[in-house]
């Protein structure tokens, strides 16, 4: 499929006769893209957003790009050359927490297994819908700005007993997790599913609910997002914290 082809519904973003929101405060995407056509496209397309968008044609040059810092948010492409989508995404995760959408030409299913593992928050298939890369932003966006907010919050806020699970110990407050004794490194996506099942323990959580609670999914999204955070998370805070009741969901283990 030519890059013309994979923007068609790019160029020109369906937001059914509502205009355009504007970002207040322009924040920063990253876009790591090889093909010229889609990534232009899709920079336009973003900027009448009112985000501010620096790209890359390739994985080393998108994790220079990475390294410069600022950026609120980054879009990578699974297939890039000199490194691709997924072992930038790796490179990432070894230095930060900052939220990733990746984009699958195909969609296919090794693709998005294989970005998620490596630690992408959300994924979209081209040919891109804009309407569609934009609520994931902004719900990408809106998790780690909860995040933030409640970190940089006022002292007296952080009097309250963290929840404990075994030697997990989960600070709803401080909104931290520490495992042992040990902090644990979530991203915020990661952060907002363990509070999600923090908040009711022992409880079964089906998939689509979590789709809608923690990925803000206001449509029908692909539970494999919520399956592969749920194994990123496993191995972080242990294999058996999070329980899988099978043909229903997730719950967290009291014990």
């Amino acid at each position: 499929m030519s890059g013309e082809d994979q923007v068609s519904r790019v160029a020109e973003p369906r937001v059914s006769g509502v205009p355009e929101p504007r970002v207040p405060d322009p924040l920063s995407v990253l876009l790591v893209e090889d093909d010229d056509a889609i990534r232009r496209s899709v920079q336009l397309a973003l900027e009448r957003y009112g985000y501010r968008v620096t790209v890359a044609a390739d994985g080393l040059g998108g994790l220079e790009a990475f390294r410069a810092g600022g950026h609120d948010l980054l879009i990578l492409d699974v297939m890039l050359p000199e490194l691709d989508g997924i072992g930038l995404c790796c490179r990432i995760r070894e230095q930060s927490q900052v939220p990733v959408l990746m984009m699958s030409a195909r969609g296919d299913a090794l693709d998005v297994v294989a970005g998620l593992e490596a630690g992408a928050d959300d994924y979209v298939v081209k040919p891109v819908d804009t309407a569609v890369m934009v609520a994931r932003i902004r719900a990408l966006l809106r998790r780690a700005t909860f995040h933030e907010a409640v970190i940089a919050g006022p002292p007296e806020r952080d009097g309250g007993k963290p929840l404990v699970f075994g030697d997990l110990s989960v600070d709803t407050l401080g909104m931290e997790v520490h495992r042992a004794g040990e902090l644990v490194p979530l991203t915020p996506t990661e952060l907002r599913l363990l509070l999600e099942f923090a908040a009711t323990p022992g409880v079964v959580l089906d998939r689509r609910k979590l789709l809608r609670d923690v990925w803000d999914y206001g449509w029908e999204g692909d539970t494999r997002v919520v399956d592969l955070c749920v194994l990123r998370l496993r191995k972080k805070i242990g294999s058996g914290r999070i329980e899988t009741v099978r043909g229903f969901g997730y719950k967290l283990v009291r014990g």
